[in-house]
């Protein structure tokens, strides 16, 4: 995992000087004492070690799956529209038609798009562009990328959409999500999501959601039976043969844990974000399917797109306390993530890093 650690260290490291060295936001010639914009060369230092570290990897997850699909077919539009997620079908076919017949180029390219949009977005809207990024590493999310590619991809597409979530253009924002589900169609539950989030967060909603997600976890076999049922005759009907077993505790107590922080510091954390009550509430839905998903793993898969918005929640936790307690939360958040980070990757998966280009 070695070039892994060096990873974490890098793009921190970067992220921590972009916001060092950042500017204020100015509106009408005023600066927002809330924003900042970080610096752009070091946050593009950031976003190249991501992209090299996942672009040039030779394993995890399944890579190596990935890689025999591209270099086994010929990619036609007829092949491309006979599969499912099409738009995924179209980028393979682009590639190995006119740019290389070589399975690295897909990956490569996939893991540009992923991390180039999702630090361009963490970037505009974290408050510590360095946390949000060191827990896009620690909490799981990049290794995701690099297992689940197709959804990672979705995800980060369908993530652009967050300026027209904020300021409630339903169009644009459902645009996006359609073009996002032509990579991987579970991205289509972002459309009614968006009506769920307009409310206030620790609202009497809110407290109704966190009820129904207990009634799910009590009475799952019957919602369970009700939901593949439901799905029976899509791309996702062979999810009911799925065997993985539930999702780790303390997964979903690293879930919970900056929801409770955000509640505690509710008021404050509204004077930092003025539109957190929507980031809280999907960062709240995240948390709902991976309470769902301690009943079978793969309901933990639908989660990955609201994780992301759980990275820009995150930035703003130390500010909700008072200035002298911010520091030890800072160090607190930085410490904790990384035990869960040596304790899943280390000791739990065993993850090992192999690349044909970046050796160490």
């Amino acid at each position: 995992m070695t070039l892994l650690w060096i990873n974490l260290l890098l793009v921190f490291a970067f992220a921590f000087f972009a916001r060092y060295f950042s500017r204020p936001v100015y509106a009408g010639g005023m600066a927002m004492t809330q924003m900042i914009q970080p610096n752009k060369l070091l946050i593009f230092g950031s976003m190249v070690v991501l992209v090299l570290i996942a672009g040039l990897r030779s394993n995890i997850g399944d890579t190596f799956n990935y890689k025999n699909i591209f270099a086994d077919n010929t990619f036609t539009w007829e092949y491309v529209l006979s599969e499912k997620d099409i738009g995924f079908g179209a980028l393979q076919m682009m590639l190995k038609n006119y740019v290389s017949e070589d399975p690295q180029i897909m990956i490569f390219t996939a893991a540009l798009i992923t991390n180039v949009l999702i630090v361009l977005v963490l970037s505009n809207y974290s408050r510590m562009v360095e946390l949000s990024l060191y827990v896009y590493i620690t909490g799981g999310l990049f290794l995701i990328s690099m297992n689940g590619i197709r959804q990672m991809l979705a995800a980060a597409i369908a993530f652009t959409a967050i300026r027209f979530l904020l300021h409630g253009n339903f169009f644009k924002y459902a645009a996006v999500v359609a073009f996002a589900s032509l990579f991987h169609q579970s991205a289509l539950i972002l459309l009614p999501v968006y009506f769920l989030v307009r409310f206030k967060a620790w609202s009497k909603a809110t407290f109704g959601l966190i009820i129904m997600v207990v009634l799910i976890v009590i009475g799952y076999e019957t919602f369970s039976s009700i939901l593949f049922t439901a799905i029976e005759d899509t791309q996702y009907a062979n999810y009911d043969d799925f065997a993985e077993g539930g999702a780790n505790i303390l997964r979903v107590a690293v879930e919970l844990a900056p929801l409770f922080v955000a509640y505690l510091g509710r008021e404050k954390l509204r004077s930092v974000f003025p539109n957190s009550d929507i980031i809280v509430n999907m960062a709240l839905i995240s948390c709902v399917f991976m309470v769902v998903a301690t009943q079978e793993w793969i309901f933990a898969r639908l989660s990955i797109y609201f994780q992301l918005y759980q990275l820009i929640l995150i930035s703003g936790l130390p500010i909700v306390f008072r200035e002298k307690d911010r520091k030890f939360v800072y160090l607190a958040i930085l410490f904790c993530y990384l035990a869960f980070y040596f304790y899943e990757n280390v000791i739990t998966l065993h993850i090992i890093y192999e690349s044909e280009y970046l050796n160490w």
